[in-house]
């Protein structure tokens, strides 16, 4: 197993800085990174407070880091043109010496597109720009020149130069979707979801079948899954947490029930765990100290 922290969008960048160069010198194989501009509001309503941009991070950890896996969690094909993420793809995985993975979703966030005036579309119409999207990006990371007429996007002889030091370049989709799945199992390497063992496992299996639909083998995607983390040693606080949080969305425990959840996770058929930084301490040093337990003790026995 392989795992990954995600540090929240909100962090200085001094901690994360501080706080990755740790994880690094630790052993923890990957970074994640949130591509928004803002927190997500229930009610679509707009926000505040820090929230840093996700590529410029991502570029600045490639070059102060020489072993962790670099990755975005995930982009917006409403957001962004394909060729610009292509390109930036491309010149992280440069930056990066060949760790950097492109995060793709359709978006969904409906606080930033109405902020900033960017249109979110339907489901459908979402989806069938993310089609296009991807099979842009995926050209254009691996051929020549690209041409490609579509209704949302269209470019005609493009470069993208130079070619990621990866070939091919892994992407991921962040998807739960039966249609985003099945383009998912066509065109990514890396597949993302949330969730506890069995919330995931049950969206793993609908990404296994979707694998079959399209004749590829499930086994040669890459597959990750985060929850919100609650590392608790007292009983007594795990079951007020128990009661406050998601259950399908969170894993609460000592030591040892976080081994378990790992174990489930691996036997359901995840490869690498996420941890998110959101829920492991209220300081920067907590936050650390939370990760580097987790990874020792936790982690250890599945490396």
């Amino acid at each position: 197993m392989k795992f990954s922290v995600w540090p929240n969008s909100s962090r200085p960048w001094n901690e994360v800085k501080s706080l990755v160069t740790k994880l690094e010198q630790q052993g923890w194989d990957g970074i994640w990174y949130a591509d928004h501009y803002m927190p997500n509001t229930d009610d679509g309503a707009t926000v505040g407070g820090d929230f840093h941009e996700c590529f410029t991070v991502l570029t600045a950890l490639a070059a102060v880091t020489s072993k962790v896996r670099l990755g975005s969690l995930v982009a917006p094909t409403t957001v962004h043109h394909p060729a610009v993420l292509a390109n930036r793809a491309a010149t992280i995985d440069r930056v990066s010496s060949g760790r950097f993975v492109l995060g793709l979703g359709a978006g969904w966030q409906v606080n930033e597109h109405r902020a900033y005036g960017i249109e979110l579309f339907d489901n459908k119409n979402r989806v069938d720009r993310f089609e296009e999207a991807i099979e842009i990006i995926v050209r254009l990371l691996s051929e020549e020149r690209v041409t490609f007429t579509g209704r949302h996007f269209s470019i005609t002889d493009a470069p993208c130069e130079p070619k990621p030091v990866q070939s091919p370049l892994p992407l991921l989709v962040g998807t739960g979707g039966p249609r985003m799945l099945r383009l998912t199992a066509r065109w990514a390497s890396e597949w993302n979801t949330w969730g506890s063992p069995e919330a995931a496992g049950a969206v793993l299996k609908k990404l296994e079948q979707a694998c079959d639909s399209v004749g590829r083998d499930s086994a040669s995607i890459h597959k990750t899954v985060q929850a919100l983390v609650f590392l608790v040693d007292d009983d007594k606080k795990a079951e007020e947490l128990r009661a406050l949080v998601p259950a399908d969305r969170a894993v609460i425990g000592n030591v040892g029930e976080m081994q378990d959840v790992v174990n489930r996770y691996r036997e359901a058929g995840f490869d690498e765990v996420c941890v998110p930084d959101f829920t492991v301490g209220n300081t920067a040093e907590e936050r650390s100290n939370t990760l580097a337990r987790y990874f020792d003790e936790v982690a250890a026995p599945f490396r």
